[in-house]
C-alpha cells in the first residue's frame, strides 16, 4: 500500500508561486508514475500533471503549461509541483497520486491517493 503524504498549500496572491511536496512511504517508486490533481469546490477532480518516476518524463493539462513545473528526487522519495503566476482559478485542493500506468490522466487510473493540501489564490 502505497501512501502518499501532500504537504505546501496556503494562501497566496494572485501571481505568485508556491511548491507543493508529495512524500510517499516506499522504498521506491520505480514502475510508477505520479501526477497531480486539483478539485475546486463544485467541480470534479482534474489533472495537473503526472511524471513518471524512472526517467522523469513529465506531462501536463493544458491549463497550467509554461506555469506548473513538476519533478521528483527519487533520493527524498518526493515530488513536487512548482506553482507560479498563480491565478484566482488555480484555488482548489491539491492532491498527488501513484499509477503503474505511464502517462495517466484519468482519476481512475490512480490507485493510491495522498489526502490533499488546500490552495488559495486571492485576487
Amino acid at each position: 500500500q502505497v501512501q502518499l503524504v501532500e504537504s505546501g498549500g496556503g494562501l497566496v496572491q494572485a501571481g505568485g508561486s508556491l511548491r507543493l511536496s508529495c512524500a510517499h512511504s516506499e522504498r521506491t517508486l520505480s514502475g510508477y508514475t505520479v501526477g497531480w490533481f486539483r478539485q475546486a469546490p463544485g467541480n470534479e477532480r482534474e489533472f495537473v500533471a503526472g511524471i513518471g518516476w524512472n526517467v522523469g518524463t513529465t506531462f501536463y493539462a493544458d491549463s497550467v503549461k509554461g506555469r506548473f513545473t513538476i519533478s521528483r528526487d527519487s533520493a527524498k522519495k518526493t515530488a513536487y509541483l512548482q506553482m507560479n503566476s498563480l491565478a484566482p482559478e488555480d484555488t482548489a485542493d491539491y492532491y498527488c497520486a501513484a499509477s503503474r500506468t505511464f502517462g495517466s490522466r484519468g482519476v481512475e487510473q490512480y490507485n493510491y491517493w495522498g489526502q490533499g493540501t488546500q490552495v488559495t489564490v486571492s485576487s
